[in-house]
């Protein structure tokens, strides 16, 4: 399995799919987006929810936890739309607010950014400055070949923010996403990204790259030098293939979580954690999803995994089990609501599935031939939990033989 570093620039595939989310998805993806924010608000706080943001891996899994395909550049483009349907009606609650988004949506970032700033005493103009700033960083200043079609502006009511931007390269198909984090931006114009997310396309002008300083110099100076700064060979995590396969995922970690949800003998969940009358599937997805929520961010390096809580709109790695979905959502949704009154007794189980499966984890040692009798099995019993793609419902097969998990 190829290993992921935590760089300060991290670049990966992000293959251009076209089409539209379906409504049966995009309505789920705001409902649970929305959960999964509100909980890291109540356990972490909306500072939490920025830095997740601008982690690109965690941004990713989260995609992926969602429904969306594990690896397209669609998930920035749903995943930004259906939390701006989501997080912005409670910025009241949430102190979170997101402009912006695809195409001309992202010309009215400036806009909305003053009319927050009135509502709320934010230095509007300084806030439009930054978004105005980043943009042209990432058009301009990085002469990469990706042209900007999304902008979103993440804001706090203290100020803080957050931006996930991303570009198109007509010429290769490609995508690329930038993140910014205010925490992290010293400076507009050295090494002010968090993270950019995209696969290498050879030699590119980077003017805002640390070691830019004499290029910058030059420029003003108007003396005729090259300004060039080449980045080196950048690590390419996203590839081309659409479907999910055992090399895009840590087998031992997803093994274990399988075993937890699934194995009667390793879990008593009613007892455990309280979570009653909830069966193995939902488990399943419940657990990654808690992941989302509560995970370090050394647990992202491989976001096709969370795949597997909730499918793809594709059929990779299996149908969208909605069903399933919705029942997480109404968990989520359900331990939010009594976590304010509170009741903390589902939150701190939803919790514990994440430190159950990292303590299996630990002596799990996974068949590495049963990955695709994993997602065999997902797909001979989509039909069972309401699972749906792009391409219609799920039926029964022909063949009902079982199939064992990991």
């Amino acid at each position: 399995m190829p290993k992921l570093y935590f760089n300060t620039t991290r670049y990966a595939d992000l293959p251009l799919h076209h089409g539209k989310v379906p409504p049966w998805l995009a309505q789920r993806m705001t409902l649970l987006g929305g959960a999964i924010v509100e909980s890291i608000v109540l356990e972490y706080g909306k500072s939490a929810v920025l830095s997740r943001l601008s982690d690109p891996f965690w941004f990713q899994a989260f995609g992926c936890a969602l429904g969306m395909d594990w690896h397209s550049s669609g998930i920035t483009t749903s995943v930004m739309g259906s939390l701006k349907t989501a997080v912005n009606p409670k910025f009241k609650e949430l102190g979170i607010y997101i402009c912006g988004g695809k195409g001309k949506h992202s010309t009215q970032t400036p806009h909305e950014l003053m009319a927050l700033s009135d509502r709320t005493g934010l230095n509007g103009t300084a806030l439009v400055r930054s978004s105005k700033l980043a943009a042209k960083v990432d058009n301009t200043a990085i002469q990469d070949g990706f042209q900007l079609y999304l902008h979103s502006f993440i804001v706090t009511d203290e100020g803080e923010w957050a931006i996930v931007q991303q570009g198109m390269n007509d010429g290769s198909g490609m995508a690329r996403r930038y993140h910014w984090h205010s925490e992290k931006v010293q400076s507009f114009v050295e090494k002010p990204h968090a993270f950019i997310y995209g696969k290498n396309q050879g030699d590119i002008l980077n003017l805002v790259d640390e070691h830019a300083g004499a290029s910058k110099t030059g420029i003003l100076n108007i003396i005729r030098e090259d300004p060039a700064k080449m980045f080196p060979e950048m690590k390419k995590i996203m590839p081309s293939h659409h479907e999910v396969r055992g090399t895009n995922v840590n087998l031992k970690r997803l093994g274990s979580m399988l075993a937890l949800a699934h194995d009667k003998d390793l879990r008593d969940f009613e007892s455990l954690l309280m979570l009653e009358g909830v069966g193995p599937r939902t488990i399943q997805s419940l657990a990654l999803v808690s992941e989302v929520i509560h995970g370090t961010p050394s647990r992202f390096s491989d976001p096709a995994r969370f795949s597997f809580a909730h499918g793809g709109k594709d059929g990779h790695p299996f149908p969208v089990p909605t069903k399933v979905y919705d029942e997480t959502i109404s968990i989520l949704q359900s331990s939010v609501e009594k976590a304010k009154i509170g009741d903390q007794d589902k939150q701190i189980a939803i919790r514990n599935l994440t430190l159950a499966a990292q303590n299996m984890e630990k002596s799990f040692e996974p068949d590495e031939n049963a990955f695709d009798r994993v997602i065999a099995r997902e797909r001979s019993e989509s039909y069972k939990y309401g699972g749906r793609t792009v391409f219609g419902k799920s039926k029964p097969p022909k063949d009902n033989g079982q199939l064992n998990l990991f």
